[in-house]
């Protein structure tokens, strides 16, 4: 298939890359998003350039993992389909050659090196690789990562326990939200919020307000909340000017695997416009107009109590 079709096959499924982000384990989408995509509420975007370098690295990587494993792979070119879930899909990286197993390949940024430590393996790949033994059938998923410089390998053996929590994970988001075309609830991720932003760029004034009767509790929870998040940024104010009082003139700290940097920064430098439009009216004006740059319009949500 050519990718144009490809795309489109995609949207008939849940594929391994929707799985994480349906489990609520995907911290970059949400099960709306993939709602979203699956009914055709967003268009196809351009890969940005992470994608793009694991697209053209794939082979690279693929060819690595052979040489640290001993093993060897192949492509399988095709849209798998498991027989008793038509709508469970999956585009595998590749198939071990040999073995009942398969190979999802991964490139990451060295900032997500911690994600890798001590043979750990991020949430959402360990769900994508269950999400192809449970189509495949096969009984082993290895993992191949570029973390740059360095190659991670990981194995995940097949568990029929989590592969059928799964399956009914993505079965009731299937039946319950694509099928009958309803919403996911709203989850708090900025993917979602992005979404919500999408469906209602521009607010409309109306003589009669919407009634949120129904979100009574909600408001009294939001303002427990926000005296929550009060205490508790002033509680961890309050311990990291404890440590940099330990601390004194030293710039940096350590402590069992925790290592602290107090180091100081070039001041900042920044335009006085005030004082350019006081002193230099026309010429501030003459570069306003000419390097003027518009933000994008966004509205505004905001929450406060009325007085009675």
């Amino acid at each position: 298939m050519t990718r144009e079709e490809w795309l489109k096959a995609r949207l008939i499924g849940i594929g391994g890359s929707d799985a994480g982000a349906i489990a609520g384990l995907n911290p970059y989408r949400s099960p709306v998003s993939v709602w979203a995509d699956k009914t055709g509420r967003t268009k196809d975007s351009p890969d940005n350039d992470a994608m793009r370098i694991g697209r053209d690295l794939e082979d690279y990587v693929a060819r690595r993992w052979c040489e640290a494993t001993g093993k060897k792979c192949h492509r399988r070119n095709a849209i798998l389909v498991n027989p008793d879930y038509p709508w469970m899909l999956a585009n595998v990286d590749r198939m071990v050659t040999g073995e009942d197993a398969g190979l999802e390949i991964k490139t990451a940024s060295p900032f997500a090196a911690d994600q890798w430590k001590n043979g750990e393996i991020p949430p959402s790949y360990e769900i994508q690789c269950l999400h192809y033994m449970a189509v495949t059938g096969a009984k082993r998923w290895y993992l191949g990562a570029l973390i740059w410089p360095h190659i991670e390998t990981r194995v995940i053996e097949r568990d029929e326990d989590e592969i059928q929590t799964l399956i009914k994970i993505e079965q009731d988001f299937w039946n319950d939200y694509i099928v009958p075309n309803v919403m996911p609830p709203a989850d708090g991720s900025k993917d979602c919020g992005d979404f919500i932003a999408t469906l209602y760029p521009e607010g409309e004034a109306q003589e009669t307000p919407t009634d949120l009767s129904k979100f009574k509790d909600s408001f009294a929870r939001i303002r427990e909340i926000d005296a929550l998040a009060d205490r508790l940024k002033q509680e961890k104010e309050a311990i990291k000017q404890q440590i940099q009082l330990e601390m004194q003139d030293n710039e940096t700290g350590i402590c069992d695997g925790w290592k602290v940097s107090w180091k100081n920064t070039k001041p900042r430098e920044t335009l006085d416009t005030g004082k350019l439009k006081k002193e230099h009216p026309k010429l501030y004006g003459m570069l306003f107009d000419r390097y003027r740059k518009t933000g994008k319009s966004s509205r505004r949500f905001t929450i406060k109590e009325m007085e009675v």
